[in-house]
């Protein structure tokens, strides 16, 4: 295997971008880096549209060493208004590429795929997976769940989400939440029949106010926020229903469903959550990998942003090039110092390593 260069991570990384590749419309994107692999003397392996590769050969589900996952995903969102460069041209000004899914996440995507053709030159103490997956931006059920159903067993991850190479430790959980307040309808002229709004005004001063008591030390308190509200038929007419939508931010003192327990609880409308399945995540400050990232001066931080961390049951680390601030913006971009500074980092990190000290 040879390793794949910094300039040759960042052209890979233009070609990605020149590919539109929204969520849930990967294939042409993932038939491409497949492709780019195998005429570089690589072995992927296809899992719908995620695409992966192992540090060893054959099927042995374990040599006894633990197993470490490099992530990134391969989808991203559409693009906003307000770009005044081609999204999907991967231009490049002063050293900066510009384009969709550059900084979230094409430029973590590449760095680690470097990283893990460096760290396959020897034997280390870990075997190793690097995993493109897809429906990252839309938390879809064919892509990192799909992907984790097909791997073996994953002892600790690196997610390449734009973190500016600071150590996300923890990551907050989101819940949707879609609540209906019922009344009765009337005529607005008569006081007559029980107004959903009215009703529905007591729960959303409850979601705005209510503080849940325990306090995360790196994601602090959970957040939930009413993003819409939808009521009434015409002007005269007392509205019989209200529905509303909270975002739920959770942190790592709770879990989604006793958190989802705790709300209804609390609150007298209907609640329906869409999924409970993104949890938030951590890893422990005495990980070996976070231990070896203070060695080496790295900070670390909590996370408010979600990531396909929130659908791994073991313990990830979320550190990549980039600034989180730049995703999902106009005239997105990275540099390509930035995706340089990153491989020689995640090397040093991670090689040698004893992940089970």
């Amino acid at each position: 295997m040879k390793p794949i260069t910094a300039k040759e991570a960042t052209e890979l990384l233009q070609h990605l971008i020149r590919i539109p590749s929204y969520s849930r419309n990967e294939t042409e994107v993932a038939d491409y880096l497949e492709s780019w692999l195998k005429d570089r003397g690589l072995h992927p392996s296809r899992c719908g549209n995620n695409v992966y590769l192992q540090s060893w050969e054959g099927d042995e589900e374990s040599d006894g060493r633990p197993t470490v996952m490099l992530n990134a995903h391969l989808d991203t969102v559409k693009p906003v208004s307000g770009w005044t460069k081609d999204p999907f041209g991967a231009e490049e000004i002063d050293g900066c590429i510009y384009g969709l899914g550059s900084n979230d996440c094409g430029g973590g995507l590449v760095s680690l795929l470097s990283v893990f053709t460096h760290l396959c030159q020897k034997e280390q103490k870990y075997r190793l997976i690097w995993a493109a997956s897809c429906e990252e931006e839309v938390s879809g059920r064919n892509g990192m769940e799909r992907l984790l159903g097909e791997l073996p067993k994953i002892d600790v991850a690196i997610v390449g989400e734009p973190t500016g190479m600071r150590m996300a430790v923890a990551e907050k959980g989101l819940m949707v939440l879609d609540c209906t307040a019922k009344g009765a309808a009337g005529h607005a002229a008569r006081r007559e029949g029980d107004n959903a709004i009215y009703k529905a005004l007591r729960d959303i001063e409850w979601f705005r106010t209510y503080q849940f008591p325990k306090v995360s030390e790196t994601l602090g308190a959970v957040l939930m926020t009413v993003t819409m509200i939808q009521a009434g038929t015409q002007h005269n007419v007392i509205p019989d229903r209200c529905e509303f939508t909270v975002d739920v931010r959770t942190n790592d003192c709770y879990d989604n469903v006793g958190l989802l327990t705790l709300i209804r609880q609390h609150v007298a409308c209907e609640v329906r959550e869409r999924s409970t399945r993104l949890n938030s995540s951590s890893i422990g400050k005495d990980h070996p990998i976070v231990r070896r990232g203070h060695s080496m001066g790295l900070e670390s931080y909590g996370s408010p942003t979600l990531s396909d961390q929130a659908l791994m049951p073991f313990p990830s680390l979320k550190l990549g090039p980039g600034e989180s601030s730049r995703s999902h913006t106009a005239d997105e971009y990275i540099c390509r110092k930035e995706i340089e500074s990153a491989i020689g980092l995640y090397t040093e990190m991670l090689d040698g390593l004893d992940i089970a000290g």
